[in-house]
Formats: C-alpha cells, sequence, structure tokens
C-alpha cells in the first residue's frame, strides 16, 4: 500500500519533465510555424507601447531572427514589398505584442542593407492577417527624432521632432485607427512638421466626368467632394475629403447607388458607414446617415454643403474657329 502511494507523485514527476522539454518554437528556421505559436512567441506588453528610433538601430542576435519563409508564410510579403523593395529578403526580429478584445497588433523590427524599420501586423480575434504598415522608418538626417505610440484606445501615432538650425523646434505627427472591415489603417489627424499646407491628392481625379453630376465640389483645398462617372449609369464613384477644428479629419472613397434623381447613397458591404448625396445643379450636401466612425475623428461628422466648381471653358483651335466664320 505504501508503494501505490507513490504512483501519484511519480507520475507528477514525470508530466513536469515532460512539459520542461517541450520542443520550443523556433521562428528562424525553415520549418513551418502555426499561426497561434508564432502570435504568442512575440512578448505581451501593456499600453501606453512607445518605441524610439534609437530602439531600432540596436543590434539583435540572430537567434531572436524570424526567418523570411515563416514571416512570408503568415504575412503577405507584400507589407514587406512597400518598405524595402520587391524582391528585397530583410532580417526580421520580433519585438512587442499589444492584445486587444479584437485580436493582436504585433511590432517587427526590420533591416535590409539600405532600410530600417518599424512594422505593425494586425491579427483579428481568430488569428487572421487583417495589415500591416510601417510605424518607424530611420532617416538618415541627425536632426530628426522619430517614435511612435500606441495608446490605450489602440490609437496608433507616427511622432516626428526636429531641431533646427535656429535653435528651434518642429515636429509633426500622423495619427491612425485600425479600420478592420476596410483591412486598413485609417488616417484620423495629421499635423505637418512644417507649417505649409500639404497637398491633398484626388485619386479618382482622371476619371471621366460627362453626368451631369459629375465634376468637384469644393469649400477650400482640404474641403473636397469629388464625383465621377461609374461604369454602371445608375451609381456613382466618388471621393470625400474633409478636414476641421480640433484636427479632426475625414475621408472616403467609394461607389453610391442613385435611390432618387437626385439622391445618391454610399453603402458597401462590412462597412457600417452610410452617406446620402443631395445634388442640385450648383451643389452637393452630403449627410452621414448611419455611422461612419471608421473614416474620420471622433468629434466630426461628414456633413455640409460643397458648391460646384465650374469646370474650365475648353479653347477653340484655330481651326475650328475657321470653320464656323464659313
Amino acid at each position: 500500500m505504501k508503494g501505490k502511494r507513490w504512483i501519484p507523485w511519480f507520475l507528477l514527476i514525470i508530466i513536469v519533465l515532460a512539459c520542461k522539454h517541450k520542443k520550443k518554437i523556433s521562428l528562424s528556421g525553415e520549418e513551418p510555424v502555426n499561426i497561434t505559436d508564432f502570435i504568442e512567441s512575440f512578448q505581451s506588453v501593456s499600453l501606453p507601447y512607445q518605441v524610439l528610433d534609437s530602439e531600432v538601430a540596436k543590434k539583435k542576435t540572430d537567434t531572436l531572427l524570424i526567418s523570411y519563409k515563416v514571416f512570408t508564410s503568415l504575412v503577405p510579403d507584400s507589407i514587406l514589398n512597400k518598405t524595402f523593395g520587391k524582391g528585397e529578403k530583410p532580417k526580421i526580429y520580433p519585438m512587442a505584442r499589444v492584445g486587444s478584445d479584437q485580436g493582436n497588433y504585433l511590432f517587427v523590427k526590420a533591416f535590409s542593407s539600405d532600410h530600417k524599420a518599424i512594422l505593425v501586423l494586425c491579427f483579428d480575434k481568430k488569428n487572421n492577417f487583417i495589415t500591416g504598415m510601417p510605424v518607424l522608418q530611420l532617416d538618415a538626417n541627425p536632426a530628426t527624432q522619430q517614435f511612435f505610440v500606441i495608446d490605450k484606445r489602440y490609437t496608433l501615432s507616427k511622432n516626428i521632432v526636429r531641431k533646427n538650425s535656429d535653435g528651434s523646434i518642429s515636429d509633426g505627427k500622423n495619427v491612425y485607427v485600425l479600420n478592420e472591415p476596410a483591412k486598413s489603417f485609417l488616417l484620423i489627424m495629421t499635423d505637418a512638421l512644417d507649417e505649409q499646407a500639404v497637398e491633398l491628392i484626388n485619386p479618382i481625379e482622371s476619371l471621366g466626368k460627362k453626368n451631369k453630376f459629375s465634376g468637384d465640389y469644393v469649400k477650400t483645398k482640404s474641403n473636397l467632394v469629388s464625383i465621377r462617372d461609374n461604369k454602371n449609369p445608375s451609381r456613382m464613384t466618388f471621393f470625400v475629403h474633409f478636414e476641421k477644428k480640433n484636427n479632426c479629419v475625414g475621408e472616403v472613397k467609394g461607389e453610391a447607388s442613385f435611390t432618387a434623381a437626385n439622391t445618391a447613397v454610399f453603402r458597401s458591404a462590412g462597412d457600417p458607414c452610410v452617406l446620402r448625396f443631395n445634388f442640385t445643379p450648383s451643389s452637393v450636401t452630403i449627410v452621414e446617415m448611419e455611422g461612419c466612425g471608421s473614416h474620420r475623428g471622433l468629434d466630426c461628422v461628414f456633413e455640409g454643403t460643397f458648391p460646384k466648381k465650374k469646370e474650365p471653358k475648353k479653347k477653340e483651335t484655330k481651326s475650328a474657329k475657321q470653320g464656323s466664320k464659313k
């Protein structure tokens, strides 16, 4: 009987020893790695989490290396291509993991011969990859310092501070939030490093404008509703960008369907945002019918009337003028 009492203890010792000898996951090899093991191999950190550019330059040992094969089996190689160029295979090292109710944010360092950067990789709660982007890229300017911060609301800001030749300090930052339905980061605020205005780029500028409502409706250079033709005559292509007080920025691009002669409505699968466009011959009024928070700052909405910009008259050619005289 005494011998039998030792059996549970003996089994417990075997289990403990077996756990200790459990094979450790290696990210630096060629063997496949499970996505759950990959994510959990990153050290969990609490918020807010901040990293300075000086952290990027610190050398890491190759024992912490994530092999290119393992990384690109779990993360699209396009994420690296955007920063390092197609075909480049940078060395990649794990930094930290920030967990949320919606999933995980992973931060990695990546080094090539020409570039050094920190990237954020986002996974949903089922460990599916959502999106990624560089949050810090080293430059060669000794007068600048860069850092990024992800705060307790999971707002991610890229910051730059520059010491000017006259001794003054300039700073700038871009603030992003994750837009999971669109699988991208949404820029919700920007403070330019220099005070001059940054030119707004209209991504649908070159599209056709034959429809009677197509054209640009402009309040200021940074407050624009751009409407263009669509292959489907019952729909229109649009781009809206606004900037209001308190650094509130909103932007959305998509297609809207005409629900009446002078009205179009934007709805998109997986996106809670609903916008209505009401047209007159000289203006468009936009109304945010349902929450578009993933496309704008927290303290502003898509709304307002924008006057239509007059199209410049086309100059007649010399031959056309002569033809009209005949």
